[in-house]
């Protein structure tokens, strides 16, 4: 069985949003391999808001519509959360479900960050737009 970085035998759960399943697409960088380093082995989670949000995206043409259905293809290989009753913004169920699993996020959304940063949120961010970087604020 992994573990994570600190040898215990569960996974880390991590929420993915929209602009986390963008960045390997836009950067090039392995967004799975880059999680294993920083907290060894995890379980990628994605709200199914995020997978209708990269439905929209993914309709049409040019570099955005591929970067979203190459998203979808990592979507595909997460766990995806149940649609929430709320009619609610995304980044506000990126902060709710972030709130009831207690775990860290991947998102490179500035406002996102910022609103996650306030509830105690660790995010985990590209930097330089090659690594991914765990911060806690």
């Amino acid at each position: 069985m992994a573990t994570d970085r600190d040898g215990n035998p569960h996974r880390v759960v991590i929420l993915l949003d929209t602009n986390a399943l963008l960045i390997p697409s836009r950067s090039g960088v392995d967004i799975f391999s880059g999680l294993l380093e920083i907290v060894g082995a995890f379980e990628p989670v994605v709200p199914a808001e995020v997978v209708s949000e990269l439905h929209g995206l993914a309709q049409g043409r040019g570099k955005s519509a591929a970067a979203a259905r190459f998203g979808l293809t990592l979507a595909s290989r997460c766990r995806i959360l149940p649609k929430r009753d709320e009619e609610v913004p995304a980044d506000a169920i990126i902060s709710l479900h972030a709130g009831e699993l207690s775990c860290p996020v991947l998102t490179n959304d500035r406002e996102l960050k910022e609103r996650l940063f306030e509830e105690g949120v660790p995010v985990i961010v590209l930097r330089n737009q090659k690594r991914l970087e765990l911060i806690r604020k």
